[in-house]
């Protein structure tokens, strides 16, 4: 195997880590907008605020921990810069993906987009649970497919909860 390909299989785990969570934590945000039935620029302002802080907040977490880890385990070292940049990356590319069709909605200002951008960012967004859940079973050598699900199943539930979080607190406000 080449460097290039070493170092690309090194930091998958942080590339599917941060996509994960980025792809779920963006998704969340988005659908519990739209729970408590609120406008398409509030889940621009929320989503981009998530997708940068909470983006940050992983790589920094990455970087400590792989520094931690470092310290404690003599041997094979790990670049932390790398590690973290991996993982905020695929937070930033992949938790991006939620709020693509709510970009694109703002700048065409196309009705058929407008109308069901929250749709289109679900299938987009359920397309990139399973991508990224393919990737979970190539590095944990599982089953593609069911890791694929499971990933799916994941951001589904943190998803449909903070749909519900959003709707049940807009009814009380």
């Amino acid at each position: 195997m080449g460097y290039a390909k070493r170092v690309e299989r090194k930091y998958l785990p942080e590339f599917v880590y941060g996509g994960i969570d980025g792809s779920v934590t963006t998704f969340a945000v988005v659908s519990g907008v739209i729970g408590a039935a609120l406008s398409s620029p509030v889940v621009l302002i929320l989503g981009f605020a998530n997708l940068f802080a909470d983006g940050f907040s992983m790589a920094i977490s990455n970087y400590l921990s792989t520094k931690s880890r470092n310290d404690m385990i003599k041997g094979i070292k790990r670049n932390e810069i790398r590690t973290a940049f991996a993982t905020f990356f695929s937070f930033l590319l992949v938790g991006f993906i939620p709020l693509l069709s709510f970009v694109l909605a703002a700048i065409t200002k196309n009705p058929m987009l407008i109308e069901n951008q929250f749709l289109y960012s679900g299938i987009l967004t359920g397309i990139a649970f399973i991508v990224v859940g393919w990737f979970k079973g190539e590095i944990t050598g599982k089953n593609k497919i069911r890791s694929s699900l499971e990933t799916l199943v994941i951001g589904g539930v943190a998803s449909l909860l903070a749909f519900l979080a959003g709707r049940l607190i807009s009814t009380l406000v």
